[in-house]
C-alpha cells in the first residue's frame, strides 16, 4: 500500500515537473521569438533602405547606359559593356533585397521552432549568395573609363601594364572572395563582417537566439 502511495506521489510530482518544464519552454520560446523579431527589424530597415537606394542607383545606371547607347560610338564600348554588367548585377541585388524583405515579413514567430530555424537558415544562405554575386561587379569598375579611341593604341607600355595589373588583381580578388562565400566560412569573423552589410548580422543573432531552446531541451 505504501509503495502504491509512493508511486502515485512520484507520478504527481513527475507530472508537475513536466508541466513546469513545458511552461518554461513556452515562456522561453516567446521571449526568444520577441528577441529574434526585434533583431530582424534591423534587416527590415536595411532592406527597405537598400531597395530605395537600389532604385535610385539603377535609374542612374539606366540613364547613362541609354545615353551612351543612343549616342553610340566604338569609343564607348568599354563603358557600355562595363556599365551593363554592373547594372545587371545590381538588378539581381535589387531583386534579392525584395525577396529578403518578403521572407523576413513572412516568418511566423508563433510557429514551430524547427520551421523558424529553417526559414532563418534559408534567409542566411540567400544573403551569402547575394553578397557573393555583388562581388562580381568589382573588376568592371577598373574598365568602364577605358575607350577604344585611345586605349591601347595611344598609351605607352607602362600604362598598359598598369591597367592589366589593376584589372587582373581585381579579377583575382573577386574570384578569391567568390570562392570564400560559403556557409563553411561563417565561423570566420572577417566573413561575418563582410555579409553584415547585407543583413547577415541580424539573421545570425536570430539564429543564435533559437539555439538557446535547443540547449534548454538538452539540459
Amino acid at each position: 500500500m505504501e509503495n502504491l502511495e509512493l508511486i502515485n506521489i512520484w507520478k504527481e510530482q513527475n507530472a508537475k515537473i513536466e508541466k513546469t518544464l513545458a511552461i518554461n519552454k513556452l515562456l522561453l520560446k516567446e521571449t526568444i521569438s520577441r528577441k529574434a523579431e526585434s533583431s530582424l527589424q534591423g534587416l527590415v530597415r536595411l532592406t527597405t533602405a537598400g531597395i530605395i537606394a537600389f532604385v535610385i542607383y539603377l535609374l542612374i545606371l539606366g540613364y547613362v547606359l541609354v545615353y551612351a547607347i543612343s549616342n553610340y560610338s566604338s569609343a564607348s564600348n568599354y563603358f557600355i559593356i562595363s556599365m551593363s554588367a554592373i547594372a545587371l548585377i545590381n538588378l539581381k541585388g535589387f531583386a534579392d533585397y525584395i525577396k529578403h524583405l518578403v521572407w523576413t515579413k513572412n516568418i511566423n514567430y508563433n510557429g514551430s521552432v524547427l520551421k523558424i530555424q529553417k526559414q532563418l537558415s534559408k534567409l542566411q544562405l540567400s544573403i551569402i549568395n547575394h553578397s557573393k554575386i555583388m562581388i562580381l561587379q568589382c573588376p568592371f569598375w577598373t574598365t568602364f573609363y577605358l575607350s577604344n579611341s585611345w586605349f591601347p593604341q595611344d598609351v605607352g607600355v607602362p600604362y598598359i601594364l598598369f591597367q592589366i595589373t589593376i584589372t587582373g588583381s581585381f579579377i583575382y580578388l573577386t574570384y578569391w572572395l567568390y570562392k570564400q562565400h560559403s556557409p563553411e566560412n561563417f565561423n570566420k569573423k572577417w566573413f561575418r563582417n563582410m555579409i553584415a552589410g547585407s543583413g547577415g548580422k541580424s539573421v545570425e543573432k536570430a539564429i543564435e537566439f533559437y539555439k538557446e531552446i535547443e540547449e534548454f531541451e538538452k539540459e
